[in-house]
């Protein structure tokens, strides 16, 4: 059955698609250029560059243009209160440490809620050319062909990312939790980029995908990517899925990767 979703889905998405693939492609040649202004916010690991801001800022005057009435969130500040029940998530360079090294994983991302429900997400990974699109009860796509996670995962098999928070204080916590499951799994990967890891389980690059203390503008865009890719997504309880706790995974390994967080996570703690 062909999947249809809104026309106010798709109107939204092409807003999203045409904004997030002019910023990264403005930041992209602005980084073979070199950068000039590098700064550090909450910690000295949390990254920020000038291509953050202008893209950020790129996007904001984009989407108040073509979308007056809607209101917007960016990780660089962002913001704007609008009238009607449309709100635009704004990560401007998903993975600025990797684009600071000049490492080709990192990705716009631009997420759309109508009361709170997604309803549209474009994470265009500027470097590969890479643009990943979803609609509420359209599919998911890359580069305009459909996607579907890898639907046939076995947990002892399975390929999974995460990431580290920015608080030196978490991150022993969470390198440990890594080590006690490494062995009940294929490996683990570490990308550095929330939204480019919930899209490659989205397309079957990975199997799963786990991290804590995110922010929304993190997970709007690839949280419905995955979702309509036919993963399942949550925190590590099953749960629905909040900043706080972020997991994405195949169906068929969903609930046992879960399962597998929480007890590594407990013997940590022990």
């Amino acid at each position: 059955m062909t999947k249809e979703s809104s026309p106010l889905a798709r109107e939204l998405l092409d807003v999203a698609e045409r904004l997030a693939r002019q910023a990264g492609d403005m930041a992209l040649a602005g980084r073979k250029r070199g950068l000039q202004d590098v700064s550090t916010k909450t910690s000295r690991t949390d990254m920020v560059t000038e291509y953050d801001r202008a893209s950020e800022a790129l996007i904001f005057d984009g989407l108040r243009s073509m979308r007056p009435l809607d209101s917007i969130v960016g990780e660089e500040g962002a913001s704007h209160v609008g009238s009607n029940d449309i709100t635009w998530f704004i990560d401007p360079i998903d993975g600025t440490s990797n684009f600071l090294y000049d490492i080709p994983l990192w990705a716009v991302s631009i997420g759309a809620r109508q009361s709170g429900v997604a309803i549209a997400g474009a994470v265009y990974i500027a470097a590969a050319s890479e643009m990943f699109t979803a609609t509420r009860g359209g599919g998911a796509h890359l580069n305009g062909a459909p996607i579907t996670c890898n639907l046939d995962a076995r947990l002892e098999t399975a390929l999974v990312a995460t990431g580290f928070s920015y608080s030196p204080e978490s991150r022993p916590v969470q390198a440990k939790r890594v080590a006690n499951m490494i062995a009940h799994i294929r490996d683990i990967r570490r990308f550095g980029a929330a939204a480019v890891d919930m899209c490659f389980v989205a397309c079957g690059r990975l199997d799963g995908y786990f991290e804590e203390n995110l922010h929304d503008w993190d997970i709007a865009a690839g949280d419905l990517i995955a979702r309509e890719a036919g993963c399942l997504t949550g925190d590590f309880r099953g749960g629905p899925i909040r900043p706080a706790e972020t997991m994405t995974a195949s169906p068929a390994i969903f609930a046992s990767l879960g399962e597998l967080i929480v007890q590594s996570t407990s013997t940590d703690q022990q």
